[in-house]
């Protein structure tokens, strides 16, 4: 069982427990908040509450997460563009669009699906049936390199080094706007959006801390074309930061303009490098991608 614990801050005191916990929570619905306190099991200042009751700033608010009913994730016949693989681990290329793991509304044609029908039975077991394998993820409009652990031995490996920001992971994306500078660090922690539980943003109240780096390979008339990496990991990170810093990835309709996408089905972004000391051999590895045909097109359009 997973145990969540929150401090309440002035940005969801006086909201109604329910409530505050879904938008504490972006996994968390508030029927399904109204399910877990009916069950007891989230608690205010560590005693039982109802959906009813009205938080205040400094509660402590517990909320224990029973373990999830595994879905019958069904393995399906998609090509995968494989870069390397051997008996504990695969690197897979990503296409834009593809979903990495099945979930409300994508239960079929993700990536996961794939890696089944691919692996058969040789998937790491650690997070589950309906996320095996899958050591990190990256959005379903973003493109690029992923790993996969066929082994718990080598999962437990890989997440290790990615928590000690040893595990290399470089982006491409081109952002909104001209950056002048030819490089540069955001370090800006992020969490969950005060007001939309969907998005993250940079925030002081419940977040974490969160690096990026950039440097630019090209500017262009209202854009710039940027190498990113990666420091930490947070969700939406890059998304996240380069909207804060003003320039937001273009096609991004989330952290973006709504109502500007360029001609993107999506953001623009592409995890073009991924390297790691491999978890059994101690060897390092590293991979790069090329950038795929929606972001040279689009270099193209707006060069």
């Amino acid at each position: 069982m997973e145990q969540l614990e929150f401090i309440i801050d002035l940005s969801v005191s006086g909201e109604r427990l329910d409530k505050a916990v879904s938008l504490l929570c972006e996994n968390i619905s508030r029927s399904s908040a109204q399910t877990l306190i009916e069950d007891g099991n989230i608690l205010v200042n560590n005693k039982v509450a109802n959906k009813k009751t009205s938080l205040k700033e400094g509660d402590c608010v517990t909320i224990n997460l029973p373990e999830p009913k595994e879905l019958d994730v069904t393995p399906e016949n998609i090509p995968l563009d494989i870069v390397y693989e051997d008996e504990h681990l695969l690197v897979v290329n990503k296409p834009k669009g593809m979903v990495v793991h099945p979930a409300a509304g994508n239960y079929n044609g993700t990536l996961v699906n794939a890696l089944l029908y691919h692996c058969g039975d040789s998937l790491s077991g650690i997070n589950g049936v309906i996320r095996p394998g899958i050591v990190h993820r990256i959005d379903k409009d973003t493109s690029g390199l992923l790993i996969v652990a066929k082994t718990d031995v080598a999962h437990k490996g890989l997440a290790e080094q990615i928590k000690e920001h040893s595990f290399k992971r470089e982006y491409r994306t081109v952002v909104v706007g001209n950056i002048k500078d030819d490089r540069g660090t955001i370090d800006a922690p992020i969490g969950r959006h005060p007001k939309d539980r969907k998005k993250q943003a940079v925030t002081d109240k419940n977040s974490r801390n969160a690096i990026t780096h950039y440097e630019v390979i090209e500017r262009f008339n209202g854009f710039t074309f940027l190498r990113v990496i990666l420091e930490t990991g947070r969700t939406h990170q890059i998304r996240v930061h380069m909207s804060y810093r003003g320039n937001p990835v273009a096609g991004d309709t989330v952290y973006g303009n709504a109502k500007k996408t360029y001609g993107l089905e999506g953001q623009c972004l592409h995890a073009a490098v991924i390297g790691f000391v491999h978890p059994i051999t101690n060897e390092y590895l590293e991979f790069e991608s090329d950038l795929p045909d929606y972001f040279t097109d689009f270099l193209k359009r707006i060069s």
